[in-house]
């Protein structure tokens, strides 16, 4: 059961009732992260989550490790793209405490100069261990490459210079500025009771008062370009993007049931044609990438560098006669790809942080909830035309196509130019 009640103070109370559950998990979600931050301070929203638990006015950051232990389950924060989330998952009768643990920590974080410069020392090892993975590294390189000039091309955590150069006032100002109850969603799914949950958010969150700045779309600049990376390796790690569609596209639908069939496990057309056919990968699969201000649709792999060159030729070849329709989509190939996005979707439904952040979220995009059965409807809806559709809009995205690749020194096997080259024929 679905209940939502908007706070006096404009912080939206999301719940939905579990029959049978004995947890419950809950978010706090603000609309704010990355996006918000100013590009000299890159990485900002991520360390205003992490010092969010380095110590309030009453507890110390040991007291709060202790009692994020003992619940009996999780607390923690993330930072995305768009948004920032705190959440807890306890069992029904301890959610209180967990709540008053949360709204603590996001009114009276006192945010300690030395736990700044200590977390300034983690989050720059976070960014050297990604720089350390290579699959991590392509898909970072690929967006930098992508959208040079936009938050959305920035990583989430900084870069070490823009870390480097935040002070505690950044932060405090910068949770003044965004942390405000209009940008407030408070989820709960599980063992729930909607009026009981709003009381106690309520007397948790009382206290917070003000309204943001409205926050007008950014739309990124796409670049089409190619960017190689070399690392130590023993496989060629690549992504290839092309623009897509932002998250709340009225044709979103399309486009999830599009990417599954190309490349969305291993019965799509990717990992069949370019794995099991011609042995040419060990892994090859799409996603699509959607964002408030934009998205993409994103083919990653890896091969052995002298399969590269013909990996990505072959990669493109493939996608074009998807999205041109030179190739049509079968009515097997789409009631497969039906019936494994319905049932990833059905099978998330099961579990209480999957719905609670399905509340989250779905109130911060579309402002309202979209039942499972209403989303599980519009993929059954989407039949050939609709995918031809969309292939047909997405289609002049393929002379545009930005291709990142993580590999090693091998100049006589590719390079920046050759896959420029290699890109061409598609231009």
């Amino acid at each position: 059961m679905y209940h939502k009640t908007t706070l006096e103070n404009g912080i939206r109370v999301i719940t939905e009732t579990m029959p049978g559950a004995r947890s419950l998990a809950m978010g706090i979600l603000i609309d704010a992260g990355p996006r918000n931050d100013p590009p000299q301070r890159s990485g900002l929203a991520h360390m205003a989550e992490h010092l969010m638990f380095q110590g309030t006015s009453s507890r110390d950051s040991m007291q709060i490790a202790n009692l994020m232990d003992i619940g009996g389950g999780h607390m923690g924060g993330f930072t995305t793209r768009d948004y920032t989330c705190y959440f807890a998952t306890v069992l029904g009768d301890y959610y209180t405490y967990a709540l008053d643990l949360l709204g603590d920590i996001l009114l009276n974080s006192i945010f300690p100069e030395d736990d700044l410069e200590r977390e300034k020392e983690a989050i720059c090892r976070e960014f050297a261990a990604s720089c350390d993975s290579p699959d991590e590294r392509v898909h970072k390189l690929l967006k930098k490459t992508a959208w040079p000039d936009h938050p959305l091309g920035r990583p989430i955590t900084g870069y070490p210079h823009t870390i480097g150069a935040i002070s505690r006032e950044d932060v405090i100002y910068f949770v003044h500025e965004n942390y405000t109850p209009d940008r407030l969603i408070v989820a709960a799914a599980g063992h729930v009771d909607h009026e009981d949950f709003t009381a106690q958010v309520r007397d948790a969150l009382w206290r917070l008062l003000g309204k943001s700045k409205p926050q007008p779309k950014n739309e990124p600049k796409w670049e089409t370009a190619v960017s190689l990376d070399h690392m130590p390796l023993s496989q060629a790690y690549f992504s290839i993007s092309i623009p897509a569609y932002d998250y709340t596209h009225s044709d979103r639908y399309s486009l999830h049931t599009l990417n599954n069939l190309f490349g969305g496990g291993i019965s799509s057309r990717l990992f069949r044609r370019i794995r099991e056919e011609r042995g040419l990968v060990y892994s090859i699969g799409s996603e699509y990438h959607a964002y408030r201000d934009g998205g993409m649709l994103v083919v990653s792999g890896a091969t052995t560098p002298n399969y590269l060159m013909p990996v990505l030729g072959l990669t493109m070849m493939e996608l074009g006669m998807l999205l041109s329709s030179s190739d049509p989509v079968t009515a097997d190939e789409l009631w497969k790809s039906h019936m494994q996005i319905r049932g990833q979707h059905l099978i998330g439904s099961e579990d209480a942080n999957t719905r609670m952040s399905r509340l989250a979220t779905q109130e911060l995009y579309f402002g309202q909830h979209i039942p499972a059965a209403e989303i599980v409807s519009r993929i059954e809806a989407v039949d050939g035309a609709a995918i031809r559709k969309t292939g047909k809009e997405l289609l002049p995205g393929l002379s545009q196509a930005t291709v990142a690749v993580v590999a090693p020194e091998a100049p006589q096997l590719y390079s920046r130019e050759g896959i420029e080259t290699l890109l061409s024929d598609f231009r």
